[in-house]
């Protein structure tokens, strides 16, 4: 029996079906977030260009939100105040890893008709369905973990609120999200989208004011020998690594792409693969544009000026207006890694319903599904702060993106074995080319995010 909030669209969807599909063990369940299946109107086959891709953008957005969180942010200021430009090229670099990856992610739920975690709890056995399960909670606990401590930040910067009274008005989030989620899936887009125009034009405030060396700027989008020689460069650029390509994105796209009421024919999947594709690439374009600017911010204001051991929010924001003698530089850092954390924040409850539904085939309400995520991030934030303050939150900000670095390989290979599997995907199967490069990014991920997790606790 399907669930109770269960779209029309959803069971229509679901009705034809009698057993299990080739490829696949069990029958398709009920999609995540059901209640949006299909709920997005496409125009057909013969509208123009402009209107399918107006009707597919969205859940691209959604996704570039995570890799732009305040997670990001230690990691990109650290490397420009101690190196200048020359880590541009690993952001970019993350950036393409990411484009391929989330290509792969909207492939499968467009192709067949379940997420990320539904397609794992089907593939695998219970036991190891459950433990992939935890270990996504846990990252999806510790990019909430990053949210929090991003936002009582920026809380503690713009207004001089306290960094523990910060962390539990973050808590005020889960009613706020849960308005916009009663309001159709647009509304939330569009909201995810305003938000991120907020981050866009408060970086582009900062580049113009910054004045960045542009041929320097240019030549650091060009990888450098140095990076992987240099031990210490090459640890931050891990880093920037680990932080950009996030885990619980691969589960948020794979389903909310499945919000467009496409044709569920070859020809219909072949166009939502398209627009879905160009959608998602167009905004991880903004994403690096935003990852980039912090780098070249910090590069510009600090690296140039001598400040090379700037390696935090907090010092960042204190020494920004004074050394680019630009009153607004300093405040509109902290907009815009408010507006970061709460875009993260509305991402995240979608993504843990998505995790939770499709690993335990279970539907909490929102508020409580929310609530806990919330609580579990919360709690340790709180006594951090009070216990150890600004440098405690600091270093909490790094182990929630260690948590994060740990978990991607969980998501990436079981991503990259489903959409290579030609009974599972039939004529959409990967091709040779893109199998093979999928492969090959999956192994640089593991080797690079195993090497930060030695350096990290051996430090």
């Amino acid at each position: 029996m399907l669930p109770t909030n269960t779209s029309p669209a959803a069971e229509a969807a679901l009705a034809p079906e009698t057993g299990p599909e080739t490829g696949w063990r069990q029958r398709r369940h009920a999609p995540s977030l059901g209640d949006v299946y299909a709920s997005v109107r496409v125009p057909g086959q013969q509208a123009p260009f402009w209107r399918k891709l107006l009707a597919f953008t969205g859940p691209g957005l959604m996704v570039a939100v995570g890799y732009m969180d305040p997670g990001n942010w230690a990691t990109d200021i650290a490397g420009g105040a101690r190196y200048g430009y020359t880590l541009l090229s690993v952001i970019l670099l993350s950036n393409l890893f990411a484009m391929l990856l989330q290509h792969l992610a909207a492939k499968l739920g467009i192709v067949t008709g379940r997420d990320l975690a539904q397609a794992c709890r089907d593939h695998y056995s219970k036991p190891v369905a459950m433990v992939l399960w935890v270990l996504c909670e846990v990252a999806i606990a510790a990019c909430d973990l990053a949210e929090v401590i991003g936002s009582a930040i920026a809380l503690n910067l713009l207004f001089g609120i306290p960094l523990a009274v910060g962390v539990l008005l973050t808590i005020l989030d889960v009613l706020v999200v849960l308005y916009f989620q009663n309001r159709g899936f647009r509304v939330i887009e569009s909201l995810v989208a305003g938000l991120i125009v907020i981050i866009f034009g408060c970086f582009a405030y900062e580049i113009v004011v910054s004045r960045p060396d542009w041929a320097a700027l240019a030549g650091g989008l060009v990888p450098q020998r140095e990076v992987v020689t240099n031990p210490q460069m090459l640890y931050v650029a891990i880093g920037i690594l680990g932080a950009t390509v996030m885990p619980h994105n691969l589960y948020l796209h794979s389903s909310i792409v499945q919000t467009r009421a496409f044709d569920r024919t070859e020809t219909g999947k072949r166009m939502a693969v398209k627009f879905a594709t160009i959608d998602s690439t167009l905004a991880l374009f903004l994403a690096f544009f935003v990852n980039a600017a912090i780098l070249v911010l910090a590069a510009a204001a600090f690296h140039r000026s001598g400040h090379h051991g700037v390696a935090d929010i907090n010092q960042a924001y204190e020494l920004l207006t004074p050394v680019l003698g630009a009153g607004a530089a300093s405040v509109l850092f902290a907009v815009a890694l408010l507006a970061s954390g709460q875009n993260s924040t509305l991402t995240g409850t979608l993504a843990g319903q998505i995790v939770m539904e499709g690993f335990l085939h279970l539907k909490l309400k929102p508020w409580v599904r929310r609530l806990i995520t919330r609580l579990i991030a919360v709690v340790p934030a709180f006594i951090v702060t009070l216990i150890a303050g600004e440098k405690g939150t600091g270093e909490l900000l790094v182990l929630s993106q260690v948590i994060l670095s740990l978990q991607l390989s969980f998501a990436v290979v079981p991503l990259v074995l489903f959409t290579s599997d030609r009974q599972k995907m039939g004529v959409f199967v990967n091709r040779p080319w893109v199998k093979y490069t999928a492969w090959a990014v999956s192994v640089v991920i593991i080797l690079l995010n195993a090497h930060l997790l030695i350096q990290t606790f051996k430090g």
